[in-house]
């Protein structure tokens, strides 16, 4: 099986840093992002999928939208459940998707900087989906 251009063919939990563990958000996705796209996950993983179920702190949270207005009113809370060492992936589709949406990788980037996150990188989640990665600076952990 050939791999697409512009993918690493690292295992989708791979590249987004879930380890074994780990107490993952996955919010708004699409149906078949956790059984088929992210793959296999390390071993004791735990993971809640519902906005609403958000408690305590999360090693990685990955949130899916494709509106800006979205994002804002919930960029706040998804930060607020991160642990200070913490990754928190925003997904959006890609412009070449064809999936309609006011959001883009500068749009992502400035609303995340506007709460004090800084992103560190960027991901191809699959053909539809980009993914920015926003942390805590270290500066600002406790």
């Amino acid at each position: 099986m050939s791999t697409p251009a512009g993918y690493s063919g690292k295992p989708l939990a791979t590249k987004l840093g879930i380890k074994a563990g780990y107490r993952i958000a996955v919010l708004n996705a699409p149906e078949t992002y956790l059984s088929e796209t992210l793959g296999e996950l390390p071993a004791e993983v735990a993971i809640i999928t519902e906005i609403a179920a958000l408690d305590g702190e999360f090693d990685l949270i990955h949130f899916f939208t494709r509106e800006a207005k979205e994002l804002h009113d919930h960029f706040p809370t998804l930060r607020q459940h991160l642990k200070q060492a913490a990754s928190l992936w925003i997904s959006w589709p890609k412009g070449s998707s064809k999936v309609k949406t006011d959001l883009n990788e500068n749009i992502v980037r400035e609303q995340g900087l506007d709460i004090a996150l800084v992103d560190v990188k960027v991901a191809a989640v699959d053909t539809i989906w980009s993914g920015l990665k926003f942390v805590i600076r270290v500066k600002d952990r406790a």
